[in-house]
């Protein structure tokens, strides 16, 4: 199965470097495979996440296709006197759910996400939605938004964050969310009875206690306040559950 992505490629003397000081991860995890990654404002908000995939010398971006052309404008902007290159490839992201082809790269997400391939493997098909859902993996454009906090969005557990790695942009913003006792709001995974268009609002009562996003068989990815998720709720005739 090949996806709605782009593929960016950096290159130049100074790749890795340059990357380190704007992403969320460590670009050093490089020569373990995959890095997830994210983006963000100096307020510490979302605006792209990101596969950084090694390439011999070079380092591509899988992204997202309708974030691409942005994340290549911003990494434009910052480069600055850095020696390097970025530019927008032709190469095909597959990816799949058995045995990663020679090649491939586990998805760091998570095991159940499968593999990712960058040089002609031959995909498969899956539910992916299903699949995100199960392991609560947020997509951009849908559960991920300007609005979203990473942390918020679940990235420590999906391993695209690193909190020792240094300075990036928006970096002091998520240490301190970090520290706090707990986070109060946030993505989680729910039982859901019916179906909701995504996007609509969870009621707990008469008070708005989240919103539904993505479901499939059973399940639902929802965005919740963690005080008021309590017992049946409903979402557009459905009913939702919280089990923490």
């Amino acid at each position: 199965m090949t996806s709605e992505r782009k593929v960016l490629r950096v290159s130049g003397p100074e790749a890795e470097q340059f990357l380190q000081g704007l992403v969320t991860n460590d670009v050093a995890g490089l020569k373990d495979g995959l890095v997830y990654a994210a983006m963000l404002t100096p307020q510490g908000k979302y605006r792209a996440d990101f596969f950084l995939v090694p390439k011999g010398e070079d380092i591509l971006i899988d992204v997202d296709a309708a974030l691409a052309p942005d994340l290549q404008r911003m990494l434009t902007m910052y480069k600055l006197r850095s020696k390097v290159e970025i530019v927008e490839t032709d190469i095909a992201v597959t990816r799949g759910t058995g045995p990663e082809p020679e090649g491939a790269f586990i998805d760091p997400r998570d095991p159940r996400m499968g593999w990712r391939g960058y040089d002609g493997q031959t995909g498969e098909e899956a539910d992916w939605d299903a699949l995100r859902v199960a392991a609560c993996v947020p997509e951009s454009g849908v559960e991920l938004t300007p609005d979203t906090f990473i942390l918020e969005a679940g990235f420590e557990r999906l391993n695209g964050v690193d909190f020792r790695k240094g300075c990036y942009v928006g970096q002091e913003v998520t240490a301190r969310m970090k520290h706090k006792t707990e986070l109060r709001k946030g993505l989680a995974q729910v039982d859901v009875s019916g179906s909701a268009p995504v996007g609509s609002d969870i009621l707990a009562g008469e008070k708005t206690a989240g919103t539904l996003y993505t479901q499939a068989e059973g399940h639902g990815i929802a965005y919740l306040r963690f005080d008021r998720a309590k017992g049946d709720m409903t979402a557009d005739g459905a009913t939702v559950r919280y089990t923490p």
